[in-house]
């Protein structure tokens, strides 16, 4: 019996396989298999990862090979075994956001309007039996009067680039329904209590979205630790089959997405579920949109 040839490593092969090799792949994967005719398939041709399939009526489509297949799960099993716990825990959440209908943003940098006084910076009131001392000062309004001039506006506040772990609106044509969210993923207690330190880092995220919350494992902390405006999800078990639980809605609060925000969107790409179709095959009608206001969990 013949003994099979060992997987070959990228160190090995003549053409070495770079990530954008391995995009294709994946892309070749999930799709119909249209060759695009460029440097990349010539790569992926001669590496033995691909082959070129020509059906009877002359249409080319490329297959992946069991080789192909080999380096995209080691290149899979590579890439789960360098998350850490955050990342994990946002994959996961972010996995629901997409069931529910939402369309998902990560590693979004947008600009934020913040008060010019951090909460930080006041001085809280002396405790007495009807508030006691750690009790949080309230938070400051997060939008101005529409009344109020744009010049006082722009004194009253200043501007700080806010990186939300993710970012979602809902999968709609109607602006109106959108209900943008911003939520902050923490995989530890330390994290979560020096973001709650951060009194402008919050405000940003408030700026920016409808509702936000906070996205942690249970026991992490107690909802009275969290000001009361934020939304909690805990996680009970682990990452690979625990599941998300609603402690408490965000308070919601209606806005209008800046321009500056909108362009952020349109340069970033949102994620996509594994279960999305890649490519609708010709011939077949693509799923219906979602374009309805259901309140996602």
């Amino acid at each position: 019996m013949t003994a099979l040839p060992s997987p070959t490593s990228d160190s090995q092969r003549s053409t070495p396989i770079t990530r954008f090799h391995r995009t294709r792949l994946m892309q070749i994967w999930r799709s119909a298999g249209w060759p695009c005719k460029d440097g990349l398939e010539i790569d992926l041709l001669a590496a033995g990862l691909i082959h070129l399939h020509v059906a009877p009526d002359g249409c080319e489509t490329l297959r992946l090979t069991d080789e192909g297949i080999r380096t995209l799960a080691q290149a899979r099993q590579r890439s789960v075994r360098a998350l850490s716990l955050h990342d994990r825990l946002g994959q996961k959440f972010a996995a629901q956001l997409l069931a529910s209908g939402r369309i998902v943003w990560t590693e979004l940098s947008l600009r934020a309007v913040i008060d010019t006084v951090p909460m930080g910076d006041v001085v809280p009131p002396a405790a007495t039996a009807d508030a006691p001392a750690n009790t949080a000062p309230a938070m400051a309004p997060l939008w101005a009067d529409e009344d109020h001039a744009p010049a006082a506006r722009a004194a009253a506040n200043v501007w700080r680039m806010a990186r939300p772990d993710l970012f979602s609106v809902r999968n709609t044509s109607v602006p109106a329904y959108l209900q943008p969210m911003v939520h902050e993923v923490k995989a530890s207690r330390a994290d979560l209590l020096s973001d709650l330190r951060h009194d402008a880092k919050r405000q940003a995220y408030q700026w920016l979205c409808e509702e936000c919350y906070y996205v942690f494992p249970a026991g992490i902390a107690e909802p009275d630790e969290i000001p009361e405006h934020f939304g909690i999800w805990v996680l009970h078990g682990s990452v690979e089959d625990g599941r998300f639980e609603l402690l408490r809605p965000a308070r919601h609060n209606r806005c209008t997405l800046p321009f500056a925000v909108w362009m952020a969107l349109c340069k970033a790409t949102p994620l996509r579920s594994d279960d999305d179709m890649a490519q609708t095959h010709l011939g077949e009608s693509a799923p219906p949109a979602t374009d309805s206001a259901t309140t996602p969990p």
